[in-house]
């Protein structure tokens, strides 16, 4: 794969041999960011889980102490009373059936997050060939079907982040953006890694997390140790 200039100058920053501890990793992350944009700094984990066993499958949330850096749109599916509180949380869409043919039919998909009352889901159960490959079905394990739509929407914006396998048993977070200090990324992946830690499978025989790599948007991937997982 051909990279840019830029790109092959940050990778220098790197001994890709080593592998940093978390701090050092951070710091080197933001270093060898070079875009004209604020990036979001990523951070990829591979498993030792086998998720197409369904005891191995890891799904969670947890709320970032420092957030994300990102605005996040969400749309609540509610009725009754729990309309006007999802509005008066903050909802930045709130409606019921009347949504499905906007986003069935109109391909409307102008929010991050889906959150639902357990009264909903039969509504929200429709679109899930729309929302179920983009990630943004409501899920109880993630919190977002829940009845307290309040603390739903406030720690969605306070900066909750899902994780989750994905096909390749590896889970794709942001912790952050390059702007955010070093203590602040620090922070935000140490309280991910261990909610991941936290969630490892009963089941699961041999090392549970195998690799663990940071890089912003467009940076070269930086590795951390994970001596002490």
């Amino acid at each position: 794969m051909k990279h840019g200039k830029r790109y092959n100058e940050s990778a220098k920053l790197i001994d890709r041999a080593t592998f940093y501890e978390i701090e050092d990793a951070v710091a080197l992350a933001k270093k060898s960011a070079a875009a004209k944009f604020d990036e979001t700094v990523e951070v990829h984990i591979r498993t030792g889980c086998d998720g197409r066993h369904a005891e191995q499958q890891i799904r969670g949330a947890v709320v970032l102490p420092n957030g994300t850096g990102k605005t996040v749109k969400v749309l609540v599916f509610a009725k009754g009373d729990k309309v006007a509180e999802a509005e008066a949380a903050g909802a930045d869409y709130v409606g019921g059936d009347e949504l499905i043919p906007k986003i069935q039919n109109d391909g409307w998909l102008d929010f991050d997050v889906v959150v639902a009352t357990p009264d909903m889901m039969g509504v929200v159960g429709r679109l899930g060939k729309v929302l179920g490959p983009k990630g943004l079905m409501p899920n109880p394990k993630s919190g977002t079907v829940t009845m307290d739509v309040t603390k739903a929407i406030n720690d969605i914006k306070a900066g909750k982040i899902e994780y989750r396998l994905d096909k390749t048993n590896i889970i794709h977070c942001p912790i952050g953006k390059v702007s955010f200090s070093v203590e602040q990324l620090t922070q935000n992946l140490n309280t991910l890694l261990e909610a991941i830690v936290k969630a490892k499978p009963s089941s699961l025989k041999g090392q549970y997390l195998r690799s663990i790599t940071l890089s912003s948007t467009m940076g070269p991937g930086v590795k951390v140790s994970v001596a002490k997982f």
